[in-house]
């Protein structure tokens, strides 16, 4: 039998223990609980009302940076982090430096099947005209008698998930009196009038939506739209001309579309914290409560829908300050469904920059390949009717595997994986005021940093478009329908429209087990539909198999050959580099040698100056191989050195310092050798 004793003779030893472990603790200097808990949170120092810039050999010692309002304090992260480019410098077998080869566009298999163009051109509009036409949007549900809403424009459209009752949401702008913004949103179905053009599950087109479509198919909400509304955000800087804007409330100008991960996105315009407008973006979950529930309440597998990156009203910010515009509008988002998500600002025929979101709508500086060949300068040439023309962002993008989902053989893989939106070249007539914006598809590389890969050869008309600025005749020229009609005597065809645009482009609805995830990936045999704005007073949509758009491209020249030979000609900086940075690097060697000229005057002015030592060229193969790793390490970490200076000098986010980096390898080369 085993033998417990009373817990009262335990008693006496604990309270001796327990006395010792007080009067332990009384007397040292250890760290209480909730001492050790707080120390366990990294303190971050008060910044300075501009920023601080914290070397990176502090920040493991509890000294990191903090961003107290990332208007004004934050300092973007080192390039080096973000910016692959010096693996254009390579440690080579025979011990020197040398190039690393990339394809240009035209030799790859998957992009030169659609450089053949089936179609021909206008000779008068220089146009293409595709068979497939435009559909009117009615914003009457299936539950009202009202008459039709008017002035609605900007339709912006995405397809809703497979088991969704219906098909779409769309989300667009009223035209008010000016006072306000007003944007409405609706669930939506497109309906057929003819069987051999239905899609799987979509329904024939009732009494009510023949009367309203004239007989035709159209997109009709299903829902009642809806008001969406967004808090109010303030203007910072609104200058000369743009100040009665700051107290216009509500947001304008709405893109939907699917991220990466899965979530409903909407990118709006609204007034911003560190100029007059800028670009916000929110989960549409948390202004269309209905849409969370779709997303929670799979029936096939459980799920409570994809996690919210954007749960609040979230301004996307440029970096460098400097960078920055008083209006920002028409930006696009690379959105993967990896996860990492990028935000393009702006493209012209010299120059393009992007940024990789890191959270919070903090953006990196500006990524973009310096030595990427542009490709929209070969079409910066006159229009046909002599106007002056612009390029301007147009859509969110898509990624597309340039091969079809029929094909068994078909297989994703990094050379058949890219981006495509559409970006429109518009024109202004005499008044400085909108006469057309002409339509053309933009493919982009799938990896940063997203080079531009080939675009349409002609802006891109329906079957049922005209460009503004030309009259019938012209529009209409070879036609084979206009001529038909004019051979028989009757009326030809006449101008449609006063101008059109195109606002969003999404995978069509009616893919199998299509979930939230895959909205955002496509291939060359599935449809798109496009939402287009007509005259800032009307919508339309078309939808178009990818291949029928994406067919009669060019290919973009690729990314610049920058060969770092034996003779050392790239390190010296005397080889002429084509590319976006061509122009700038002239420039700052320009002033580079004004200001040594200068210094050179000061110096001997003072009478301290020294007779110049010549210094041999440096030829890159004497370095040896022992040395190579440290070369291009202390490059890397020259390059972040470099960043930060540029950084607290306000870099240009619009163009990428190369002339630096060449400066540094310059340096490098003369201490190894």
């Amino acid at each position: 039998m085993i033998y417990l004793p009373p817990l009262r003779r335990l008693l006496l030893p604990s309270l001796l223990f327990l006395a010792c472990v007080l009067y332990f603790r009384s007397t040292s200097k250890l760290p209480t609980a909730r001492q050790q808990l707080a120390n366990l949170i990294t303190r971050q120092p008060e910044l300075s009302p501009e920023g601080e810039r914290v070397p990176a050999d502090q920040a493991g010692n509890g000294h990191q940076i903090v961003l107290k309002d990332v208007t004004k304090n934050y300092k973007s992260p080192m390039r080096n982090l973000y910016y692959p480019y010096f693996q254009n410098i390579i440690l080579a077998n025979n011990g020197g430096l040398k190039e690393i080869k990339h394809t240009p566009p035209a030799e790859n298999p998957y992009i030169s099947q659609l450089l053949q163009c089936p179609i021909k051109a206008n000779p008068i509009t220089d146009h293409i005209r595709l068979p497939h036409q435009l559909y009117n949007i009615s914003l009457i549900s299936k539950n009202e008698t009202e008459n039709e809403r008017v002035g609605a424009l900007n339709p912006a459209i995405i397809s809703l998930p497979h088991w969704s009752e219906n098909q779409y949401l769309l989300v667009h702008r009223v035209a008010t009196d000016g006072s306000h913004q007003q944007n409405l949103l609706c669930e939506a179905n497109i309906c057929y009038t003819d069987e051999k053009e239905a899609r799987p599950g979509e329904k024939p087109c009732n009494e009510t939506d023949v009367e309203l479509f004239k007989g035709r198919p159209g997109f009709r909400c299903a829902t009642p739209p809806m008001q969406i509304n967004v808090p109010s955000t303030p203007a910072e800087n609104c200058g000369k001309g743009t100040g009665v804007l700051m107290d216009v409330p509500g947001f304008h100008d709405p893109r939907i579309f699917w991220s990466g991960k899965g979530e409903p996105l909407m990118m709006a315009n609204s007034q911003s914290r560190y100029a007059c407008f800028g670009l916000w973006m929110i989960d549409i979950r948390k202004l269309y409560f209905p849409l969370d529930t779709l997303l929670s309440n799979n029936p096939f597998k459980p799920s409570l829908g994809p996690l919210m990156s954007y749960p609040s009203f979230t301004e996307i910010t440029r970096n460098p300050r400097n960078t920055r515009s008083q209006i920002e509008k028409n930006w696009m988002i690379f959105g993967s469904d990896r996860g990492d998500h990028y935000v393009h600002y702006d493209i012209t025929p010299t120059k393009r920059s992007f940024s990789k979101l890191l959270g919070g709508g903090i953006t990196t500086v500006n990524l973009t390949d310096p030595y990427e060949i542009p490709c929209l300068e070969a079409d910066n040439k006159p229009s046909p009717d002599g106007t002056d023309a612009t390029w301007h962002q147009g859509t969110n993008s898509l990624m597309l595997i340039l091969c079809d989902r029929s094909d068994p053989n078909c297989k994703r893989d990094a050379s058949n994986e890219v981006f495509f939106s559409i970006i429109h070249h518009k024109h202004k007539n005499a008044f400085s005021l909108p006469l057309r914006y002409e339509r053309y598809v933009i493919m982009w590389s799938a990896t940063p940093p997203f080079s531009m890969l080939g675009m349409s050869q002609h802006p891109i008309l329906m079957a049922n478009e005209t460009a503004n600025g030309f009259d019938a005749e012209d529009n209409w020229k070879d036609d084979p329908e206009q001529e038909k009609l004019l051979a028989a005597g009757k009326r030809g065809k006449d101008n449609w429209a006063v101008f059109t645009y195109t606002v969003s482009i999404a995978w069509a609805w009616g893919r199998s087990m299509d979930e939230p995830q895959d909205k955002i990936v496509g291939y060359l045999d599935d449809e798109v539909i496009l939402g287009i704005g007509v005259d800032d007073k009307d919508m339309v949509y078309t939808r178009i198999v990818a291949r029928d758009l994406l067919e009669c491209m060019r290919a973009c020249p690729g990314r610049a050959s920058v060969p770092l030979s034996n003779e050392g000609e790239y390190a010296s900086g005397t080889m002429e580099i084509p590319g976006f940075k061509m122009r700038e690097i002239e420039d700052e060697k320009r002033q580079k040698k004004e200001k040594q000229e200068k210094e050179g005057a000061s110096t001997e002015g003072s009478g301290e100056g020294a007779e110049a030592v010549a210094i041999p060229p440096v030829e890159v193969s004497t370095i040896a191989p022992g040395e190579q790793e440290a070369m291009a390490t202390a490059v890397i970490e020259e390059g972040r050195a470099g960043d930060d200076n540029a950084g607290a000098e306000g870099m240009s986010g619009e163009d990428v310092d190369i002339s630096q980096t060449e400066a540094l390898i310059e340096e490098v080369i003369e201490e190894e050798s």
